[in-house]
């Protein structure tokens, strides 16, 4: 039996039980259906077939959630960070002892290629563990000195928050946002996305099976006009951690102004990569081609505007086309398969209208520009590179969120900078170069939240992670998740007697 037969004989081990019956949301320690009976079902990407009828939630279950986020709030907000950091590597223990499982779920699930999404449960482990161990220290401060005055500063957890996750990569983004709000001492209703619900379901079971007390992690799915609309705007939730769209979290901000949330926005990219003529070009070229088409280019960090100094244009575009050519569309349990299938077929609609857009604007289509009939027919889109770009062509614009590449030429560092500045979007941004001084002069001036030199992108947890402009507002990672999460309150007290005025007398 090759390794894709077994994957495929695996996988439809670990889906049986998700098509019997209904996937439940789980509320107080307790899988329930929606209030009303409603579901709704989800299919592969593969092949277009059900995989699970999934519980509908609406604002009834959000309110019974919101609410039993609110009774557990005091207990495990009452907890010691060192029980509670017990707690989540016991999570992130039992993760990594289904990794296979979630991995096989999450690919059939979302059309992901296994060799990434096999990595993918261990990720949230690591997620898990990196706050699990800052919980201890969660709620310190600072001690701040001036004459006669010692300030001391302290925090404490914000309470129940509304957490809303995307359909790409969902159980590590998933662990991602969630994990920083328990370790901080917070409860947690999770919404997510209706495209890619199975693995919200086995992590929450994972947390509470490894000891997490009930109600303090509840999950409603559903869809945004109603699970997701009740969920910011329910007085009891205190705060959003949202990844996705910039529409929707336009739409987010407003619904939640009547009750003054706290908001944590993780939205859309239209990345650069700026490749400079003196840098290593065959390192770039295979950065610049993992960042846009890993992950079937679902990716909000991926670098979908390619900028090259134009002495070297038309000799790296070719080189990034012969390796898009050279990626393997495929079955996502194939373990030789790069790119798998979009994650639905509104999706992959959406995807291949950009490809008649490309036409129209006269780009040149180097590489790919069409579906791909891949195994079980489903949504498989080949990996595509336009060149002869302008910056001012929608396709240079609006974000895809596909394995497209568009491949814009420059001729000076100033034009590179105004091209890479000209979107909405200022999520990450990639710089190839030797010169170290450039590096620092075009980080400096490039507006993006993260910027990697000479890199694809690899995260380091205790860094900053989030966007400017339409890419988002606030940071993840390290502190900075816990300054979200958390409420800081200072207390001011007098060393010596000092003169206090008077207003009478």
């Amino acid at each position: 039996m090759s390794d894709f037969e077994t994957h495929l004989a695996k996988a439809e081990k670990y889906l049986a039980r998700f098509r019997e019956g209904v996937v439940m949301n789980q509320i107080g320690g307790e899988a329930v259906e929606a209030a009303d009976g409603d579901s709704f079902e989800t299919i592969s990407p593969v092949d277009l077939k059900p995989l699970a009828r999934v519980a509908r939630g609406k604002a009834a279950d959000i309110d019974r959630a919101a609410k039993a986020a609110k009774a557990a709030f005091p207990a495990w907000a009452a907890i010691s960070g060192e029980e509670r950091k017990k707690i989540l590597h016991k999570v992130a223990d039992a993760i990594v002892a289904r990794a296979e499982e979630i991995a096989l779920v999450e690919c059939m699930d979302t059309g992901q290629a296994y060799r990434f999404m096999s990595k993918a449960a261990l990720r949230g482990a690591e997620n898990f563990r990196f706050f699990a161990d800052r919980a201890p220290a969660a709620r310190d401060g600072a001690a701040l000195r001036k004459a006669g005055q010692l300030n001391v500063t302290s925090r404490s957890p914000i309470g129940p928050v509304g957490v809303i996750t995307p359909w790409n990569t969902p159980f590590m983004l998933s662990t991602w946002k969630i994990v920083p709000a328990l370790a901080a001492g917070c409860t947690i209703v999770h919404k997510p996305a209706e495209f890619s619900p199975l693995t919200a379901r086995l992590l929450v079971e994972i947390a509470e099976e490894a000891g997490l007390p009930k109600g303090v992690w509840n999950l409603v799915n559903g869809f945004g006009e109603d699970a997701g609309k009740a969920l910011t705007e329910h007085p009891d939730i205190k705060a959003i951690g949202f990844v996705g769209e910039s529409r929707t979290g336009s739409m987010i901000m407003r619904q939640g102004a009547e009750t003054l949330k706290r908001v944590h926005f993780e939205l859309g990219g239209k990345n650069p990569v700026i490749v400079f003529a003196d840098a290593d070009l065959e390192r770039a070229a295979d950065a610049a081609v993992f960042m846009i088409y890993s992950l079937n280019g679902e990716r909000c960090t991926s670098s979908s505007r390619l900028l090259v100094e134009a002495s070297i244009y038309e000799e790296f575009t070719r080189k990034v086309a012969e390796k898009a050519k050279a990626i393997k569309v495929g079955h996502p349990l194939d373990p030789q398969t790069v790119v798998g299938p979009l994650i639905h077929p509104s999706h992959e609609k959406k995807v291949l209208s950009y490809f008649e857009i490309a036409r129209e604007e006269g780009a040149t289509i180097a590489a790919g520009g069409e579906k791909v009939e891949g195994p079980g027919g489903g949504c498989y889109v080949a990996p595509t590179l336009f060149t002869g770009v302008a910056n001012d062509m929608r396709i240079a614009q609006e974000e895809i969120f596909g394995p497209v590449l568009s491949a814009i030429p420059f001729a000076t560092e100033e034009q590179a900078l105004n091209v890479a500045n000209d979107v909405a979007y200022g999520l990450t941004g990639y710089v190839w170069t030797a010169d170290i001084t450039r590096a620092l002069r075009v980080t400096d001036a490039l507006e993006a939240g993260m910027i990697w030199v000479n890199s694809e992108n690899v995260r380091h947890l205790p860094t900053p992670f989030g966007g400017v402009k339409s890419s988002g507002i606030g940071r993840d990672g390290g502190d900075w998740s816990f300054d979200f999460y958390m409420e800081t309150k200072n207390v001011a007290f007098a060393t010596e007697a000092h003169k206090i005025p008077k207003l009478a007398g």
